[in-house]
């Protein structure tokens, strides 16, 4: 994307509930395919501090050491999520929020983040492409800190529709990593980890709101996953994290934790359906 797209400045972070309000009504509008137009805007939010409270609320809900005056690696997300909402729930924007799926994200940590720094989010729409299964679009969320780019990630989010190439083809999951532990997840992770990251989907609360999308029970944060399989896993100071969402955490439940060599997955009980599989590269 050309730095010569308009900016939009922000004073504070937007409130998601809105977003979320303004996405569901504007869904049944959109009509989603890889060549739509689509905002360039870029969003900036200057002089942001970070809120210690919720950082430690954050870091205990996903297994992060607390009181280090570091950020996790992925706390940048959830400061940038409700820019990344803002741009997704406009009119402009072809995909519809409601159903949107995030499928992958990678993070790039280029330096320590401080907990009490002051940064610079950039969040913006890097573009459309066709998917097996629809429309993906790739959200870009940078955090910069005196001038210079600390961190940075590129998120995939697919609209399901119809498409006319050849049939989807399935994935293979590769075989399962050695098991490390089993985490029991309990029935209200979704609300907790909403508590603190402020994303309050409806698919992550309530057992009766999840079911109105199609979900038997609530499930977990995709995002949630990946932070606490990194924060078993560790993460060096300058990094590169490559993850894929498979297949949705049902909420109560148990999940095998396994590694090696840089890779993570997370699998059903006794190495069974695959979730989340990712990469720690140093750099």
């Amino acid at each position: 994307m050309s730095m010569t797209e308009p900016e939009v400045v922000l004073s504070g972070r937007p409130s998601l509930a809105p977003l979320l309000t303004r996405g569901a009504l504007l869904s049944p509008l959109k009509r989603p395919r890889p060549d739509a137009p689509f905002p360039h805007t870029r969003l900036v939010l200057p002089g942001l501090r970070v809120d210690l409270a919720r950082l430690a609320a954050y870091e205990r809900v996903c297994g992060f050491p607390t009181g280090e005056d570091a950020l996790p690696v992925t706390y940048p997300h959830v400061l940038g999520f409700p820019l990344a909402m803002r741009l997704m729930s406009d009119r402009g924007f072809p995909l519809p929020l409601l159903g949107l799926v995030h499928t992958s994200i990678g993070i790039t940590r280029h330096r320590t983040l401080p907990a009490t720094g002051e940064y610079e989010l950039r969040v913006y729409v890097d573009g459309l492409a066709p998917h097996r299964r629809g429309t993906q679009a790739a959200v870009v969320t940078e955090l910069r800190t005196k001038g210079a780019l600390a961190w940075e990630s590129r998120s995939t989010y697919l609209a399901r529709h119809r498409t006319t190439g050849h049939p989807p083809e399935e994935r293979r999951s590769p075989s399962p990593l050695p098991a490390l532990s089993q985490w029991r997840l309990p029935a209200d992770l979704g609300r907790r980890y909403g508590a603190a990251s402020g994303d309050r989907n409806p698919i992550h609360l309530h057992p009766l709101t999840a079911r109105l999308f199609g979900f038997p029970r609530a499930i977990a944060h995709g995002m949630w996953t990946v932070a606490r399989c990194l924060a078993a896993h560790g993460v060096p100071e300058e990094a590169t994290v490559r993850a894929e969402f498979r297949a949705p955490v049902l909420l109560p439940g148990s999940v095998t934790y396994a590694a090696r060599d840089g890779r993570f997955e997370l699998r059903g009980p006794d190495g069974g359906r695959l979730h989340v599989t990712g990469e720690v590269l140093a750099s």
